[in-house]
């Protein structure tokens, strides 16, 4: 037995002795100013390692500290693991309190990390950006430090060009909006955050595109993006370029979202329309303008929307609007105009015969209301909705009170009685052959 263990001890003596002689090449350095503390950092590295695949935590983390001060620079897996260390450690924490004084040791080995190994741009984004993250699931209690947490990471960020830029920027505004709801942050410093970040997002890639709605989503719904607000914010932005399409683009989706009716948003709105015309815009201006009462603007933009609108229901749908507005306009003929166009696509769409009945009944004659009834009728026989054949069917009646008495002198002279057909004399229902019928 001696003589076994003697030949162990000399035999771990020459491994050593082998090792420390390997250990003193210059490329070994990092590890410490002489073989004996390379040999042991070395072997410090490989025993943190193990305990945390053991789940050693206490132990790995004194392992941790002792390579921090004895061999810093040696390799960035001391910190890769002593984050984990930690973070292990904070998820078998009972309480807030020891749970936060864990997150303050993963924050040291961040602090660590960057001193070490963050020296140029793209590694000190990389462990800032991570650090953010980290802070967002472990330490987000802490509002205040969470929000300086990820600015620090955008301006890294920034300056190394990551592609992680969009994605955190996201992440952080997320964050912003729910402490401005939670009345940790004032409206004020959510509206310069997003003027500050938004032009991040004026050239965006494809697999980008999800951050960008993301964070324009989270602002719109944030309650800061009320119409005044958003006013204030985009008329200093386009103060300088009332033509910066991409600003017009963005003030107009968020000022839509808002649901906001202010004279800046139709003057914007029209102008991003002018720059790039779009069937969408036209309809969303032409229905914005008829709320407001502006039926020759609401009218202009439908007809523009027609210009490029090929798709046949879509087409009908925009022919129906225009009708509408151009009878209300009291434009009698081109609405009729517009329902014989609505009749070219389909021959029974309900809406055409609705137009029409309210053409003939604006004819001016009594004749024109024994038209306007029959096609009204049919207009309530077409429509499958409930309400717009109730519509019909009151406005059909209507007609029916407009017809002449039956002891009226005119008729009567004219020789003209109940069930003659007779030709409509007036307006647009001129020419047409109708039944006389009397009240």
């Amino acid at each position: 037995m001696s003589a076994l263990l003697a030949f162990a001890g000399v035999a771990a003596m020459a491994q050593s002795e082998e090792e420390l002689a390997k250990l003193a090449d210059p490329a070994y350095a990092k590890w410490g100013d002489t073989p004996l503390e390379r040999y042991n950092n070395v072997n410090r590295s490989s025993f943190l390692k193990e305990a945390l695949q053991n789940k050693n935590y206490n132990e790995a983390a004194s392992h941790y500290l002792y390579l921090v001060e004895h061999a810093p620079t040696a390799a960035e897996s001391i910190y890769q693991r002593g984050e984990q260390v930690y973070l292990r450690k904070w998820a078998q924490q009972k309480t807030v309190a020891t749970q936060r004084q864990m997150f303050d040791s993963v924050l040291m080995v961040y602090d660590h990390r960057l001193q070490y190994f963050g020296t140029t741009p793209e590694a000190k984004a990389e462990i800032l950006d991570r650090r953010a993250r980290q802070y967002a699931k472990y330490g987000k209690r802490d509002r205040e430090g969470l929000r300086e947490a990820f600015r620090l990471a955008i301006a890294a960020d920034v300056d190394a060009m990551s592609a992680e830029l969009a994605e955190t920027v996201a992440l952080y505004f997320a964050n912003l909006v729910d402490d401005y709801k939670n009345d940790e942050v004032y409206a004020d410093e959510v509206l310069a955050e997003y003027e500050r970040l938004s032009p991040i997002y004026e050239t965006i890639t494809t697999e980008n595109e999800p951050f960008k709605e993301s964070f324009e989503t989270a602002f719109g719904t944030s309650g800061v993006a009320s119409c005044d607000n958003l006013e204030t914010m985009f008329r200093k932005k386009l103060a300088n370029d009332p033509n910066n399409l991409d600003v017009l683009n963005q003030a107009v989706a968020l000022m839509g979202r808002a649901k906001c009716t202010c004279d800046f948003f139709f003057e914007i709105t029209e102008r991003q329309y002018a720059l790039a015309p779009s069937a969408n815009t036209a309809i969303f201006l032409a229905q914005g303008f008829q709320e407001r009462g502006d039926l020759d603007k609401a009218t202009n933009y439908l007809r523009e929307a027609l210009k490029t609108e090929t798709e046949s229901e879509s087409r009908q749908n925009l022919l129906v609007q225009l009708g509408m507005v151009e009878l209300a306009s009291n434009r009698v003929s081109a609405a009729m105009q517009v329902a014989k166009e609505i009749q070219e696509i389909d021959e029974d769409n309900a809406y055409a015969y609705f137009l029409r009945a309210q053409c003939y009944a604006a004819s001016g004659c009594q004749e024109a209301y024994w038209v306007a009834f029959d096609t009204m009728k049919k207009a309530e026989e077409l429509f499958v909705e409930e309400n717009l054949k109730e519509q019909a069917k009151t406005l059909a009646q209507a007609y029916a009170g407009r017809w002449p008495l039956s002891n009226d002198e005119r008729f009567f002279m004219e020789g003209i009685k109940h069930g003659d057909t007779v030709t409509v004399p007036c307006g647009v229902a001129a020419g047409l052959k109708t039944t006389a019928r009397f009240r």
